[in-house]
């Protein structure tokens, strides 16, 4: 809601100033829709409409709302009211990335069980080969994350370039896989989130959700 950082929270919660219902609260307890939380004996509530937006995240752009990093993603799209990203995009990435002041939102399309589709445009340093695609289908064992990552889709474009849908969010997934199997990621663009395209939005630039497109996206995750 804006009232202070996650770490102050956390301080106000374990020095008994922050209510649920009547109670007091504890660090990891859960908020319902309804619920009444007092912060300093004030009652928590939003005025701000709900938000979700889609942004074209341009290269060097980090996807954090931390201010003291000077190339945070909240400062850069600059949007009226205070929103935060959903998920993450490495800083040398570019593309679709969705940000919201819904954090609802937020927890339905980051919670690895739901398997939401993420689509990516990926090139190379040098010509893969049949093996690689192969090898990027059928699953990557990542030693440094002690995991082996699900299957997906991917589809050849020409001999540097791929594409690619994960329903997984591991940190820098896809650079790994082809670091694992002895390539280099040249460059690597998002274009799709579950139902939301990028499609021709220009690089630096977001628009808000609206009708069937924002519709969609929600039934998708309440499906879930």
């Amino acid at each position: 809601m804006g009232v202070c950082s996650r770490r102050e929270a956390d301080r106000q919660i374990d020095n008994g100033n922050v209510t649920i219902n009547g109670k007091v609260a504890s660090l990891g307890d859960q908020v319902e829709e309804g619920d009444h939380v007092l912060f300093m004996g004030q009652e928590v509530v939003s005025n701000a409409k709900p938000v979700i937006i889609a942004f074209n995240k341009p290269k060097g752009v980090v996807c954090t709302a931390d201010k003291r990093d000077k190339d945070n993603i909240v400062d850069f799209v600059n949007y009226p009211t205070r929103i935060y990203p959903i998920g993450r995009l490495d800083k040398d990435s570019t593309g679709l990335i969705l940000l919201t002041n819904r954090g609802e939102v937020v927890n339905g399309i980051l919670k690895a069980r739901n398997y939401h589709e993420k689509e990516y445009i990926v090139r190379l340093n040098r010509p893969y080969s049949r093996d690689f695609l192969h090898d990027m289908r059928t699953g990557v064992y990542l030693e440094e994350l002690d995991t082996t990552t699900r299957k997906c889709s991917v589809e050849s474009i020409d001999d540097k370039t791929f594409s690619i849908i994960l329903t997984q969010g591991l940190n820098r997934q896809i650079r790994r896989m082809c670091k694992t199997l002895g390539y280099k990621v040249v460059s690597l663009k998002r274009i799709r989130i579950m139902n939301i395209k990028l499609g021709s939005l220009e690089v630096g630039k977001y628009r808000e959700l609206k009708g069937d497109e924002l519709e969609t996206l929600l039934g998708l995750i309440e499906a879930n």
